[in-house]
């Protein structure tokens, strides 16, 4: 196969879509709020356990349900946004979908809890796929790593900044349900500002080749079909960034971080909790500086520059885990340092990885890709690990969990990136081969 210029491969000429950062700010709102209230129950569940009389154990049940319905609705949704259209499913899903947020407030027994935040966390399995889908329409291959790294960054810091006051709720009778009611009401309005706000750009619109097509031509190849999706599981370093999610044991730390250090370096809970919003604002700036490198290594090396990035991101994070988890400092102020390492290294993933996804795929297929990463395979992974941590936890110990799971286990993920370099060239030229068909062919030019 001979060597293919850059441009061919991963075009870097912008192409700008109006009002993007605009429309960019809508979305990062919906996935602000949608990852807020779905945290909420988490926060606030000794209060939950207190006021319906329950055990800890509820908290599993409530946690895994979530996950679980996610991974079927999150398909869902993204045939939905192609049978209707995309803003009419985040409207509805991720915003007034919040009226079950309020319903689950009311709730005066756990099985009622439990079905209502369900079926909240059904709707909520829309805003990633389609959130992430659409960005890959608003920006070009050469901002798409800063444009995900300002929402997940801000998304995570803002998160991290509103932990503590969800714990204010805590001095309030019945808080849990006043968190529900707010969250659920706020998310309603935000779901309201979408319908009369949000543009949709159409699918295709920040791509070199279809940018300047009409939005008709541009949606020709927009019919999602069965052999379209199964078509995904042919594209090689699709399969591998899927098989490396199975591999990224540092999702445990937002889980069992508290935990690992009250239980292993005998912290009180307060004063462990206190790492979270170090890791918080770690996450944020990885996120953002994991976006200026992603478009970076695109313009440096279109060929293999995100797969380096990605690559790197796994080894420093194994890298300072074993360093920040293995030790005992004795000191709460220096495990906050290396949380917040670990969060910057773990928050350069998602400002890599998605460009990855945008790049390999087809504009149309865009949804269904991150329905699969996502809302399946990362789901998968969430649960796989933090069962897991749990089981294990209790039988060899978190810090020896912690030591193959955030060391080892990530140290093979980026060995096995490695395989990632050829692949991923390979498919994001046919990418561009294809887009550059279809205009051909849309101009009625010969191919």
């Amino acid at each position: 196969m001979t060597e293919l210029s850059h441009s061919t491969v991963m075009p870097t000429a912008e192409v700008p879509v109006a009002g993007r950062w605009r429309q960019l700010s809508l979305l990062g709102g919906t996935m602000l709020v949608d990852s807020t209230e779905a945290s909420l129950v988490s926060s606030l569940f000794p209060l939950i356990r207190q006021s319906l009389g329950v055990s800890l154990g509820a908290l599993g049940a409530l946690t895994a349900s979530g996950k679980i319905v996610g991974a079927f609705t999150g398909p869902f949704w993204v045939w939905a946004a192609q049978r209707w259209s995309r803003k009419s499913v985040l409207v509805v899903a991720t915003g007034l979908w919040g009226v079950w947020g309020v319903a689950a407030g009311f709730s005066q027994t756990f099985a009622q809890l439990l079905v209502l935040y369900t079926v909240l966390a059904a709707g909520y399995a829309a805003a990633h796929p389609l959130i992430t889908e659409l960005i890959g329409d608003l920006f070009g291959g050469s901002s798409r790593g800063r444009a995900v790294g300002v929402v997940y960054g801000a998304v995570s810091l803002v998160s991290a900044g509103i932990g503590p006051l969800k714990g204010q709720l805590a001095g309030i009778d019945e808080g849990w349900r006043w968190g529900l009611w707010g969250i659920g009401a706020f998310n309603i309005v935000l779901g309201i500002a979408l319908w009369i706000w949000f543009r949709d750009p159409g699918r295709g619109a920040a791509e070199r080749q279809l940018a300047d097509l009409d939005r008709a031509t541009r949606d020709a190849h927009s019919k999602l079909t069965r052999d379209k999706v199964l078509s995904l599981l042919k594209i090689r370093s699709l399969v591998l960034l899927l098989i490396s999610r199975l591999l990224s044991g540092h999702l445990l730390v937002g889980t069992f971080g508290v935990v690992f250090l009250v239980d292993v370096y005998g912290f009180s809970t307060q004063k462990a909790a206190i790492v979270l919003l170090p890791f918080g604002i770690g996450y944020f700036l990885g996120t953002l500086l994991g976006g200026v490198a992603a478009d970076w290594a695109t313009r440096r090396s279109p060929r293999h520059g995100l797969v380096a990035v990605l690559q790197a991101a796994q080894f420093v994070f194994a890298l300072v885990a074993f360093f920040g988890t293995q030790f005992d400092y004795g000191s709460i102020a220096l495990f906050g340092v290396f949380f917040a390492l670990m969060g910057a290294t773990q928050g350069v993933n998602p400002s890599v990885n998605r460009p990855m996804v945008m790049a390999i795929t087809p504009p149309e297929l865009r949804g269904a890709a991150f329905a699969l990463y996502v809302s399946i395979f990362e789901a998968i992974a969430w649960a796989t690990f933090s069962l897991g941590a749990g089981f294990l936890g209790d039988a060899i110990g978190l810090r020896t969990v912690f030591l193959w799971a955030l060391v080892v286990l990530m140290l093979v993920n980026g060995a096995f990136l490695t395989l990632l370099y050829r692949p991923y060239a390979d498919d994001v030229a046919r990418v561009q081969r294809d887009l550059q068909a279809r205009r051909d062919q849309a101009l009625g030019h010969s191919t």
